[in-house]
């Protein structure tokens, strides 16, 4: 798989549920994790580092429903490419985190006090890093 069909199918897995701006909220994450230069995810510089770096995205590993399970739409490949090519929701800014806490309140910071909550966007809280995230 490429670049971009790992993307896209990330994006149906993690988030195929959560309308045109969850998948770009969580497109842009990813996105901001593959730019990063310090802490954690200095470490990965590209779309199949950040995805497959481990006990990152539940997608990624040997599940039902998992990024190799299901097929993606244009959608999930326009938004990839959108993605790719420097987009990014203002909403998530420079986001690193995000997950579904199944319930209607996000934790304010995430994880391991790293992050703190940026915002919500559907079922996802998502988290931008503390000054502490470099140090990771």
């Amino acid at each position: 798989m490429d670049e971009l069909e790992i993307l896209a199918r990330l994006i149906k897995c993690e988030a195929g549920g959560e309308g045109e701006y969850g998948m770009r909220a969580v497109a842009s994450v990813v996105m901001n994790r593959v730019e990063q230069r310090q802490g954690e995810y200095g470490r990965y510089n590209t779309i199949r580092d950040v995805v497959f770096a481990p006990l990152q995205f539940e997608c990624a590993t040997d599940q039902p429903q998992s990024i190799y399970n299901l097929t993606p739409e244009p959608i999930h490949y326009d938004i990839a490419q959108w993605a790719m090519n420097g987009g990014r929701l203002s909403d998530t800014a420079d986001a690193l985190w995000f997950y579904n806490p199944y319930s209607v309140t996000c934790r304010s910071n995430f994880p391991n006090n790293n992050g703190y909550l940026r915002t919500r966007i559907g079922n996802h809280c998502f988290y931008s890093p503390t000054s502490s995230y470099v140090n990771t």
